[in-house]
């Protein structure tokens, strides 16, 4: 009897442990991009590349990338970021840039990468994420 007490004991203790650890497992964080200087947009993508290919977070991380302001010089179709950005994609990180940031620059979708998906206003966007609990990462 005291075995069976025991076991079970054992059981619900490492099944509270499996799920407290089931809540950190998966991580949020979104990045900001808001130079057109090539040394911090190259380093703001290797840096989002590390974060994908560091072994705890390695399929336990969503990241996004909101580029506004001067960052949007990353999206634009006549920059040399397209492999990098596609590399990023096709790893999952969210590609955002700022309606705001065209508007004010007149800069169209058509001058943009196909693949960029748009947000009202980049800091807006970091603000709401922030409040869901992403992790801000700024260069």
């Amino acid at each position: 009897m005291k075995k069976l007490v025991f076991l079970l004991c054992l059981f619900s203790l490492l099944g509270t442990q499996y799920a407290m650890s089931q809540r950190k497992s998966k991580y949020k964080a979104v990045y900001q991009l808001n130079s057109d200087d090539d040394k911090v947009i190259r380093n703001t993508l290797r840096n989002i590349k590390n974060a994908l290919e560091d072994p705890r977070l390695q399929n336990k991380v969503t990241i996004e990338l909101v580029a506004h302001g001067g960052g949007i010089t990353a999206y634009k179709k006549d920059k040399p970021y397209e492999s990098l950005l596609q590399d990023l994609l096709n790893k999952g990180v969210i590609l955002v840039e700022c309606e705001n940031t065209m508007r004010e620059r007149n800069i169209t979708k058509d001058e943009l990468f196909p693949f960029i998906q748009y947000t009202p206003s980049g800091n807006g966007e970091l603000i709401i994420k922030q409040s869901e609990g992403w992790h801000y990462v700024h260069p």
